[in-house]
This record gives C-alpha cells, sequence and structure tokens, in this order.
C-alpha cells in the first residue's frame, strides 16, 4: 500500500491494544504467578480501556492516519466496536493478529476491505501483512528554486515479527507486535521494532518520526525474537 501523508498529517502506529482484556490487568487477572510480570498496571479492564481510548485520542489526530498491528479487543464481536466508536481518528487500518478471529470471520462483520458495523466505516483496511510505501511532501526547494522529490520510507507491517523480510537488505524496516515487548527491548538487532502499546513508556501509539529515530541507526540485519508474549 502507498500512502502520501498530506499537510499536517500524521502517520502512527500501534499494536496489541487487548481491549477488554481482564488478564492482561494485573489487578483482576487469573493468571498464574510466573505470568503476572507480564500485565498492565491496572486495578480493572474499565481503567486500562479508559487509558487507552485517551492516550490515542490526545495522540492520533481525527484526520491523522493509525496503523493498529492487531490483536484489537477481547470479549468477543461487541467489544470491536465499543472500541472503534471512541477513537476520533477516522483513518485506521488493520493487521490482523492471532487474537482478532471474530474480525476475520464472523458473519457481522464484512469481509470487504472497508469494514462497517453501525452504518460508519471501522476500519480503512485489513490485511494480514502489509508492504508499506510512505510518501512524505518536501516542502523544501533545491538553490536552483526547483522542489525537492517526496520524502519517501518502506516498511513490512505485519503482527508477527519475522526473522526476515521483502527488501531487508536494502533497509525496508519491519513493524510487528505480538511479543509484548517491555520498552528496553522494543529495538531488536535489525531494522525491527515492536509497536506494542506496552513497549511505549506512556502506552500511546508511536508516531512516524518517533520509529524512524529508533531504527535510524540500527544496522541492516535479521533478528532472532522469542515465539510470543508467554517466552
Amino acid at each position: 500500500m502507498k500512502i502520501v501523508l498530506e499537510k499536517d498529517q500524521k502517520l502512527f502506529f500501534t499494536s496489541d491494544s487487548h481491549f477488554s482484556h481482564k488478564n492482561i490487568c494485573s489487578g483482576i487477572s487469573e493468571w498464574g504467578q510466573n505470568r503476572l510480570n507480564r500485565c498492565r498496571p491496572f486495578d480493572n479492564v474499565e481503567e486500562m480501556n479508559g487509558l487507552l481510548v485517551n492516550n490515542i485520542n490526545s495522540t492520533v489526530g481525527e484526520n491523522d492516519i493509525l496503523y493498529h498491528l492487531g490483536d484489537w479487543s477481547f470479549g468477543g464481536i461487541e467489544q470491536i466496536w465499543e472500541f472503534r466508536k471512541q477513537i476520533k481518528c477516522k483513518n485506521i487500518h488493520l493487521v490482523l493478529g492471532n487474537h482478532d478471529g471474530h474480525i476475520s470471520r464472523n458473519k457481522a462483520v464484512p469481509q470487504s476491505p472497508l469494514l462497517k458495523m453501525q452504518d460508519k466505516i471501522m476500519f480503512s483496511s485489513v490485511n494480514k501483512l502489509e508492504n508499506l510505501t510512505i510518501s512524505i511532501p518536501n516542502s523544501k526547494k533545491d538553490k536552483n528554486g526547483n522542489q525537492l522529490k517526496n520524502k519517501k520510507y518502506r516498511f513490512v507491517i505485519c503482527h508477527f515479527p519475522l526473522a526476515s523480510w521483502d527488501k531487508m537488505g536494502e533497509g525496508v524496516m519491519h513493524l510487528f507486535g505480538h511479543i509484548h515487548s517491555k520498552t528496553k527491548n522494543r529495538i531488536r538487532e535489525g531494522k525491527a521494532m515492536d509497536v506494542g502499546i506496552d513497549g511505549h513508556p506512556e502506552f500511546r501509539p508511536y508516531e512516524l518520526n518517533e520509529v524512524l529515530k529508533l531504527l535510524k541507526k540500527q544496522p541492516i540485519s535479521g533478528i532472532s525474537i522469542p515465539n510470543d508474549h508467554h517466552a
């Protein structure tokens, strides 16, 4: 997919919101002791849900673009719309995660590029993997007064981390979720990053320039990673 950002429009990435997932809240989780360290520091689901919605809405503007890399919500198909209707951003693209079965197969959510519910567009696109090219208009001119070319950045984005990806050797970056990395582990060996909500120090989406800054000095290489967030 190719995206040309308009003037004053920003692009954000996030993943693994797990909206309404009670077991990820430390205050009410039924997970065993060995997994409680993977929980989020909330007393209940309402507290977690409220913070997620507020952080998205205070970070991502209505006309900005948000890429969500999967595991949107828990608690049934109703929670999909419950979460979506509270987010003011009009342009949300979803990359399916392993917990998004209601979206990928449920008859109440049409299998089409534009998923609709309650007569409103829920997601601008839904895919399992994206080769994404971002084009940013360049307002600068060269010494002869000619407009400089647009800045372009390329990503392979997927819910699951990949050990290798298309055009990796050419510097294409890889964004993923799934493994719920903590902040110190969100950057792996190569130009790859876990953009999951748990890795952001403020539980917020990442803006494109944040991602570029974090990956700028990373070497071109594959990555070694745990199988999933249970590892």
